[in-house]
């Protein structure tokens, strides 16, 4: 009981953390981003992103280097995805008037939306027939062309920007703080480094629990890991919404998303014993499926654009909400599944 206490509390302890130096994170990145030239809707597909997802990156790099624990890391991922969506669905809830938030915003994001449920389906691939295709080395084939995938994503979102000139003023709001350059990035190196020692120590307690309580890691990774990884982004994305910054939000969601695949393919790349999708469980399809639903929804209502929300959430947000929870409910039977 004593052992589980004390893996509990380390894995909250290091969660926290994750949690403060992450917001502390977005807060400097953010100052970083204005004094340096940046800004626009690239601010939160692209920097926010990258800040925001790396809890997700070192936790997956340490699952699979000093743990070794492939599972970890592709529920860490997964789950990460689909919590993102769930944050884009809870956005309603802060938003006072009844205008639904995918209404809210540049249907431009719809690309990015759509680019990430193409990365994350082709991983789908990797993962069911991993013994089908062929590895360089020990590196699935599927993780090089989903790396390659995700820079022409960004390239293609990049130039999609700078064709239709889009300038979100909301960006310029959300920076404004009187700190200097150097200060700032004193500071965010700071925090940076708070957040690689947490996620460090992260899946290593995250082991402990799963070997405690008899979950699996495919479980544990997709439901604990991936939500206190996944926090920073919804820290970032609450503060946005509260401030009318609509597009950062939701750019950084999607962002966010297109990122954890960059990441899934770093991790296969750093597992050396393998390709990480030959030893994880299939259960993870289901993360990925859910994430593509979820995902697709939200570019429905990009384009469809409702003006009212008949509840607190719109009806896609609604049904997103579902998926999520419908999601958590089949992983937690099939972990019950001997």
């Amino acid at each position: 009981m004593l052992e589980l206490t004390e893996v509990i509390g380390g894995f909250l302890f290091c969660s926290v953390i994750i949690v403060f130096a992450g917001s502390r994170l977005s807060y400097y990145g953010d100052i970083i981003a204005e004094q340096t030239g940046l800004g626009g809707a690239w601010f939160g597909l692209i920097l926010m992103a990258a800040v925001t997802s790396l809890p997700e990156l070192i936790t997956g790099l340490s699952s699979v280097i000093y743990v070794g624990a492939p599972d970890l890391a592709l529920g860490d991922v997964y789950g990460s995805c689909v919590f993102n969506m769930l944050i884009l669905a809870l956005m309603d809830l802060f938003i006072r008037d009844k205008i639904p938030a995918v209404s809210k915003v540049s249907v431009n994001h719809a690309l990015a939306a759509a680019l990430s449920i193409i990365l994350v389906g082709s991983t789908g691939f990797s993962l069911l027939y991993q013994e089908h295709i062929p590895t360089l080395g020990w590196v699935s084939i599927g993780s090089l062309l989903s790396l390659t995938i995700y820079v022409m994503a960004i390239r293609m979102v990049q130039r999609h920007e700078a064709n239709i000139q889009h300038e979100q003023t909301a960006a310029e709001q959300i920076t404004s703080h009187p700190v200097a350059l150097k200060t700032a990035i004193t500071r965010y190196i700071f925090f940076a480094l708070l957040v690689v020692v947490s996620a460090i120590f992260l899946p290593s307690f995250a082991e402990r629990l799963a070997e405690t309580t008899g979950l699996q890691q495919g479980f544990v990774g997709t439901l604990f890991l991936a939500t206190t990884t996944s926090l920073p982004e919804m820290v970032v994305s609450i503060s946005a919404i509260r401030i009318g910054a609509f597009d950062i939000a939701v750019g950084n969601l999607f962002g966010s998303n297109l990122f954890n695949i960059g990441i899934l393919a770093i991790d296969d790349i750093a597992y050396t014993k393998g390709s990480i999708f030959t030893e994880a469980s299939s259960v993870h399809i289901v993360s990925i499926l859910a994430t593509i639903i979820m995902a697709s929804i939200a570019v429905t209502g990009l384009i469809f654009r409702p003006q009212k929300k008949r509840f607190v959430l719109a009806y896609g947000s609604l049904l997103m909400v579902i998926t999520y929870f419908f999601t958590m409910y089949l992983l937690y039977r099939s972990n019950l599944t001997p």
